[in-house]
C-alpha cells in the first residue's frame, strides 16, 4: 500500500524541526527575489524529487531521452553524485564512474548520441553545454536531479513521488526521508507517483490524489517500473525473467537507495533469493568483490548473480571476478511505463512545453541557420567549381 515503506526516527524530530527552518529560510529568499533563478533560451526540463533517492529518477530521464531524442539533439545534465572529479565534465565513450558518476555512465552507454554532462554548478553547466563547439547543437537539457537547485528555473518542472513513500507520510530529515517540506510540491508543473502496482484500483488513485493535494495547475500521473529481460554482464545471451527456473537461486546485488521494493517484484519470478545489499552509489572495493565471490561460489547450483545497471555501471571495471560470477552475472534494467492513459498525457504536456519554448526563444530558427550554413559550407569544400547563387 502507499506510504509502507517509510520509517520515521522519532527521537530525530527536534533536528528536523531545524533542519526545516533552514530550508525554509532558504525557499523564501527565492520566493522574495533576493536569490535568483535564471532562465535559458534553450528547453529545459528537470525531473527531481523531494525524497532523498530512491524515486526512479533515472528510469524517468531515459524515457524523455526515447521521448526526445529521435526529434531533438538531448543533453542531460547532472551533478554527478560521488564522482571523484571537479567542475565540468562532457561524457565520452571513455569515462568513467570516477569522472561523471554512474547514473550518467549508465545513460551515455545507452544512449551515446546524447549529450551527457555534470556540473554541480548547473547554470554553469547549461552555458556549457548552449556554447561549446562539440554541445552546441543542443535542443533540449534535461535536468537530473535538480528539484532543489533553484538558481536555474526550468520550463517544466517534474516531481517524482514513490508511492511506497507518499511525502505527507513522511518527515524531514533527518528523521525521515524528505529533502524540503511537502509545501515544495507546489513548484511542480507535472507530479508523478512511481513505482505504483498494476493493480491499482480507481478508489486506489482517488486516495493518493486526495492525499497529495496538488493545485488545479498542476497535473498528476502514475508510473510503475517494468523489468525488461536480463543482459549478460560480460559474457552469454539475454536471459527472460521469466525464465528463471524454480530451483535456481539468485544472488541479488544491490547498492540502490530502495533495495526492499526490488526484492518484492524479484519474489514473483524466484523462490529462492540471496539478497546482497550496499549503500546507494556504493563505491565497491577489493574486499567486496571477495565477499561477492565468496558468497555467490556458496550458493547450491543452479545459480545466477542480477544486479541493476547502476551496479554494473561501477562493477564493470573492477578487476577480480571469478570467471565463475563473470559467466552469470546479468543486468536487470528498468522501464517507465504509464498507468491508464497517463502518457498521452504526458506527452502533450512535454511537446506543448517545447514548442512553444521554442518558438518563443527562435531557437529553431537559428538552429536551422546555422544548419544550412554549415551545408553551404561543405558543398563548397565538395564543389568548390559549382557556380552559386547570390541574393539580394
Amino acid at each position: 500500500m502507499e506510504g509502507d515503506l517509510i520509517r520515521i526516527n522519532r527521537w530525530l524530530l527536534p533536528l528536523s524541526w531545524l533542519y526545516g527552518l533552514g530550508v525554509r529560510f532558504r525557499n523564501q529568499l527565492f520566493e522574495f527575489g533576493f536569490l535568483k533563478s535564471r532562465t535559458f533560451q534553450v528547453p529545459v526540463i528537470s525531473v527531481g524529487n523531494i525524497t532523498v533517492g530512491g524515486s526512479g529518477k533515472t528510469p524517468h530521464v531515459e524515457y524523455l531521452i526515447e521521448l526526445l531524442s529521435d526529434q531533438m539533439q538531448v543533453a542531460v545534465l547532472s551533478r554527478g553524485y560521488k564522482r571523484k572529479s571537479k567542475g565540468y565534465v562532457l561524457a565520452t565513450s571513455k569515462s568513467t564512474v570516477a569522472d561523471i558518476g554512474d547514473e550518467p555512465l549508465q545513460m551515455k552507454r545507452k544512449f551515446d548520441k546524447v549529450h551527457v554532462a555534470v556540473d554541480a554548478d548547473r547554470c554553469e553547466g547549461i552555458e556549457r553545454l548552449t556554447s561549446d563547439d562539440t554541445t552546441s547543437n543542443t535542443e533540449v537539457i534535461l535536468l537530473d536531479d535538480a528539484y532543489q537547485h533553484r538558481y536555474v528555473k526550468p520550463g517544466i518542472n517534474i516531481l517524482l513521488v514513490d508511492y511506497h513513500r507518499l511525502i505527507s507520510y513522511d518527515r524531514l530529515l533527518p528523521a525521515g526521508r524528505l529533502r524540503e517540506p511537502r509545501e515544495g510540491k507546489s513548484r511542480a508543473d507535472i507530479v508523478i507517483v512511481t513505482k505504483c502496482p498494476t493493480t491499482m484500483k480507481p478508489m486506489d488513485y482517488r486516495v493518493v490524489t486526495r492525499n497529495l493535494d496538488l493545485y488545479p495547475y498542476q497535473t498528476l500521473l502514475f508510473s510503475h517500473l517494468r523489468y525488461g529481460d536480463l543482459h549478460p554482464m560480460y559474457c552469454g545471451d539475454d536471459r527472460r525473467l521469466d525464465s528463471l527456473g524454480a530451483n535456481e537461486h539468485v544472488l541479488l546485488l544491490t547498492g540502490i537507495a530502495q533495495p526492499q521494493q526490488m526484492m518484492m517484484d524479484m519474489e514473483v519470478y524466484c523462490k529462492h533469493i540471496t539478497p546482497m545489499t550496499f549503500a546507494d552509489h556504493h563505491a565497491y572495493t577489493p574486499e567486496d568483490i571477495e565477499r561477492i565471490n565468496s558468497m555467490f561460489a556458496s550458493l547450491p547450483e543452479p545459480r545466477i548473480i542480477i544486479t541493476t545497471e547502476k551496479d554494473a555501471a561501477r562493477l564493470h571495471g573492477m578487476e577480480g571476478l571469478t570467471d565463475d560470477v563473470r559467466h552469470h552475472a546479468y543486468t536487470l534494467p528498468v522501464t517507465v511505463q504509464f498507468l491508464n492513459d497517463n502518457a498521452e498525457t504526458f506527452h502533450n504536456k512535454i511537446f506543448t512545453y517545447l514548442k512553444k519554448d521554442v518558438e518563443k526563444s527562435g531557437l529553431v530558427k537559428r538552429q536551422k541557420a546555422e544548419r544550412e550554413a554549415q551545408e553551404a559550407k561543405e558543398n563548397i569544400k565538395k564543389d568548390p567549381d559549382k557556380p552559386r547563387t547570390i541574393s539580394f
